[in-house]
């Protein structure tokens, strides 16, 4: 169902994904907007064994566009230095593909904002549980279960 990557000598080994969807900051997530616009939109993410989880408002046009088509992709940038003098992008990253929905119990809830927590707030580990409740309130999250990984590198990267 899906493409093959073109370039094989570039493709990114499993391992390789994992590694950079586990340690990866920022994703940028697609959805199918309005009036058939593609939306995309930089989100915050954790990699938890082939699920990506992100929280986000109750209401935007992130979440409406997953109810009318939850198929969805994000793409992680691990390097992406210019080198001038080459006029080329020495670069790693991946892409995936999954189904996107609402997390619609609150446990599952507030296990992602725990989640979510501890990977960009690490030295705050005792204060998270609280701050997890007083957000709560105005807290969604949504989890994609990925159903295609594939990375790629510049080939001057490969080895």
């Amino acid at each position: 169902m899906f493409r093959e990557m073109r370039r094989k000598k570039q493709q990114l080994s499993a391992d390789e994904c994992k590694e950079i969807l586990e340690s990866g900051k920022t994703a940028v997530l697609a959805v199918h907007g309005d009036y058939g616009y593609p939306y995309t939109i930089p989100i915050n993410y954790v990699y938890d064994s082939g699920t990506i989880y992100f929280h986000c408002a109750k209401t935007g046009h992130k979440l409406d566009a997953i109810e009318k088509d939850n198929k969805v992709s994000v793409c992680v940038i691990k390097q992406d230095d210019v080198v001038q003098e080459k006029f080329t992008t020495y670069y790693k990253s991946v892409v995936c593909f999954g189904r996107a929905e609402r997390i619609k119990e609150d446990s599952e809830i507030k296990r992602a904002a725990t989640v979510l927590s501890e990977k960009y707030c690490p030295d705050c580990l005792d204060s998270i549980a609280d701050e997890v409740e007083k957000a709560f309130p105005a807290l969604a999250a949504v989890k994609i279960t990925l159903e295609h990984i594939t990375g790629k590198q510049c080939i001057e990267l490969v080895k």
